[in-house]
């Protein structure tokens, strides 16, 4: 099979998302079995990104079984540090996910609503029922004020006519009254000195 290419941009998406994952195989001291590439695969069907913790101290033992893991089994190594092996192979649903969807046609604001009903139905316009109703005929409303009677007599008392009363002071009542209260002061203050006696 063979091996899957990613971008640098995914690479460093996919290393993102793999730093909270643990491992979910360990190859041991047997090295890479037939058992162990099962429970591999099974893991990156049903996850699609995994973390596979290889044993051993060599480093190029571990490149080379990096690579044979991805050759056998068709995935893209997306980091290789220390003893931790990150592998992505994408999933059958996230390829599914990633087919363009044939999106359902949006109604225009000028076209006519289609209720749920009819749309399931296979119709594209809602039947308009015509109404044919019976004009009906406003009644007549009395304005109350257009009456033959005559109008009542007021109980508002009638303002008189101006002049006939008592001659009026122009200015203002306060004015009066400060005037009223200087006077007042003045006549108080002269009956309040008392005589000084000087003391001998």
């Amino acid at each position: 099979m063979p091996k899957l290419e990613i971008t640098p941009r995914e690479r460093s998406e996919l290393r993102a998302a793999a730093h909270p994952l643990r491992p979910v195989v360990l190859i041991g001291d047997n090295g890479l079995t037939d058992a162990v590439l099962k429970e591999i695969d099974r893991a990156l069907t049903s996850h699609g990104l995994i973390k596979v913790r290889a044993g051993g101290d060599d480093r190029e033992t571990r490149e080379q079984l990096i690579a044979s893991i991805c050759e056998g089994l068709s995935c893209a190594p997306v980091h290789h540090l220390g003893k931790m092996l990150i592998l992505y192979r994408p999933t059958p649903e996230a390829v599914e996910a990633a087919k363009p969807q044939t999106r359902a046609l949006r109604r225009k604001p000028s076209d006519p609503h289609v209720p749920k009903k009819q749309a399931a139905e296979g119709h594209t316009k809602p039947k308009r029922v015509a109404r044919t109703e019976p004009k009906v005929e406003a009644p007549v409303r009395r304005d109350p004020y257009d009456t033959d009677r005559p109008a009542r007599p007021s109980t508002r008392v009638q303002p008189k006519p101006a002049g006939t009363g008592a001659a009026r002071r122009g200015g203002s009542a306060l004015s009066l009254r400060a005037g009223a209260r200087k006077t007042a002061q003045r006549s108080t203050a002269t009956k309040r000195s008392p005589s000084r006696a000087t003391k001998k």
